[in-house]
């Protein structure tokens, strides 16, 4: 329990900053979201994995 298995953690957390870079991209090329844009950048710098989910399925409005 004193070592951290860095592959499995390691795939994780760079699968959660890249949605989250993705998300914050998609979050300044939108025009419309549902709900204020500073919240949705709160929720995907620290709402970790399901923040970006969250942003992708609910918080992006179509045109």
């Amino acid at each position: 329990m004193d070592e951290i298995k860095w592959g499995l953690i390691g795939p994780l957390l760079a699968l959660q900053a890249l949605l989250a870079v993705i998300g914050l991209i998609s979050l300044g090329k939108a025009e419309r979201t549902r709900g204020p844009k500073w919240l949705w950048v709160i929720i995907l710098i620290f709402g970790n994995l399901l923040g970006s989910v969250a942003y992708f399925t609910v918080g992006r409005k179509d045109n």
